[in-house]
């Protein structure tokens, strides 16, 4: 595992995180054992940073989290998203079972919603130890200047992968200038980029997936080529499809953390071992000319 800085004065952490909307159930069923064992051992294998959001099965994934991270809380740096408030935090507090919560987001504001008064709150909340980073979940490039104008923002979500950029142009920029680490959710989009989605019929009925237009007939038909092209350039790397994605993400540079989730131990082994991939600029730019953009009006919010 490799490790990177979290924002511009934070805790290092593993350049590879755990996201954790496929254990709220999102893509299917899961036993809440499993899912315990699963967060274990991605800590095992040296994954300290750990993103989730209150809304995630009403709260539920977050008491999991506390349960995985009790008897080695300094090893982990906690995530989570919120809706700013202090009452907000202080609940995610609680089902965390932590004093303080490590990067606290504030979670996708409206696009035309000035965020200086919720971030005004999350200082307090910073000044009064209940969290120690600010971050911000899926905002536009003057939401960016505005929370960081009030207090430095440790970390930008936003979903990032080869699949598409669901981000105001110039927004990541922003975050590299500023010195925020761009956390990628969805890296892997929520699977197809690991070849083995290829048709809505594999997707259960409740099955977050089946709200996402990429998802649709016509939207996976669109992205099958795509795919190919990707899946053509691991094999000549001796990589998984899912694995060079996840490289693709890292050779953007130290400040892109992607958080893949999932509920199989198999699949967090193949995600953590991308940590170590390492791509020549050509082939980092040979994929990045497979897929066409996607801008955050054509997907929507983030929804994490």
């Amino acid at each position: 595992m490799r490790y990177t800085r979290l924002g511009r004065d934070g805790p290092v952490i593993s350049n590879i995180g755990l996201g954790t909307l496929a254990l709220s159930g999102a893509y299917g069923a899961v036993d809440p054992g499993d899912a315990l064992r699963l967060i274990g051992r991605a800590l095992d294998a040296g994954v300290s940073i750990v993103d989730t959001a209150d809304l995630y099965d009403d709260g539920q994934v977050e008491r999991l989290i506390g349960r995985a991270v009790a008897s080695r809380r300094k090893e982990i740096v906690v995530c989570t998203r919120g809706s700013g408030t202090a009452q907000a935090c202080e609940a995610s507090l609680k089902r965390l079972d932590v004093d303080a919560i490590d990067l606290y987001y504030l979670r996708s504001p409206h696009r035309d919603a000035p965020v200086e008064e919720s971030m005004a709150g999350l200082a307090d909340l910073v000044r009064a130890g209940k969290v120690r980073h600010i971050g911000l979940s899926d905002g536009t490039l003057r939401q960016l200047r505005e929370a960081d104008a009030v207090h430095p923002v440790a970390a930008l979500a936003v979903e990032y992968s080869l699949w598409g950029l669901r981000a105001q142009p110039g927004l990541l920029a922003e975050a590299r200038r500023l010195g925020v680490s761009v956390v990628a959710a969805r890296p892997v989009g929520r699977g197809f980029l690991t070849g083995r989605i290829r048709s809505a019929d594999q997707l259960t009925p409740g099955d977050w997936r089946r709200r996402d237009p990429r998802f649709e007939p016509a939207g996976l038909r669109r992205g099958l080529d795509p795919l190919r092209a990707v899946e053509d350039v691991a094999a000549r790397l001796d990589l998984g499809a899912g694995r060079l994605a996840l490289g693709w993400l890292l050779s953007q540079g130290d400040h892109v953390v992607p958080v893949p989730s999932t509920r199989d131990e198999v699949h967090l082994e193949m995600n953590l071992a991308a940590s170590e991939v390492r791509l020549a600029p050509g082939v980092r730019d040979e994929l990045s000319r497979i897929f066409p953009p996607v801008t955050a009006d054509q997907s929507g919010s983030l929804l994490i």
